[in-house]
């Protein structure tokens, strides 16, 4: 099982979304993450979706995906090079004699400090989901008292 990036194109309709997840939900395919927003177009959306499965399982979850009306374009962004991205917003446990470690922790994967409170503070990384789990990883150790990610975004390198 492989994970596979899939861009789909569809109207900035309400139901939309619920109509795209419940296609998954239905074929038992998995979503590991999804972000959606105004696309290029107005009156258009875009939805970049992480699932699992075999080369055929996505041809599958495609011609699924045209059978909808909202949808315009599906696009196997895995298929081609590719840049990804997540956002992450993690509230750290940080006493004062502890926030030069964690700052430490921040410098080394470029990200930085939104908010420092009392006895914790926020911070915002931003990189592939590798970078967003090796941090997390890091700062376990001092408490994480809240986290919040915003899935994959995705888009294919160059000028195609």
């Amino acid at each position: 099982m492989t994970s596979h990036t899939i861009a789909v194109l569809v109207n900035d309709q309400p139901g939309v979304l619920q109509r795209v997840s419940g296609l998954f939900g239905r074929r038992g395919f998995n979503i590991e993450s999804i972000t959606v927003g105004q696309s290029e177009e107005e009156g258009l959306s875009r939805m970049v979706i992480v699932t699992q499965g075999d080369d055929k399982t996505l041809e599958q979850i495609e011609k699924q995906l045209y059978k909808l009306i909202d949808v315009i374009k599906v696009v196997n962004l895995s298929s081609k090079p590719m840049v990804a991205r997540e956002l992450a917003l993690i509230k750290v446990k940080s006493e004062p004699a502890e926030r030069p470690e964690i700052m430490g922790v921040v410098e080394t994967f470029r990200a930085a400090v939104v908010d420092i409170g009392t006895n914790s503070m926020i911070v915002q990384v931003v990189g592939d989901t590798e970078k967003i789990d090796a941090m997390i990883e890091l700062l376990h150790p001092y408490g994480i008292r809240e986290l919040s990610r915003t899935g994959v975004t995705a888009m294919i390198r160059g000028n195609a």
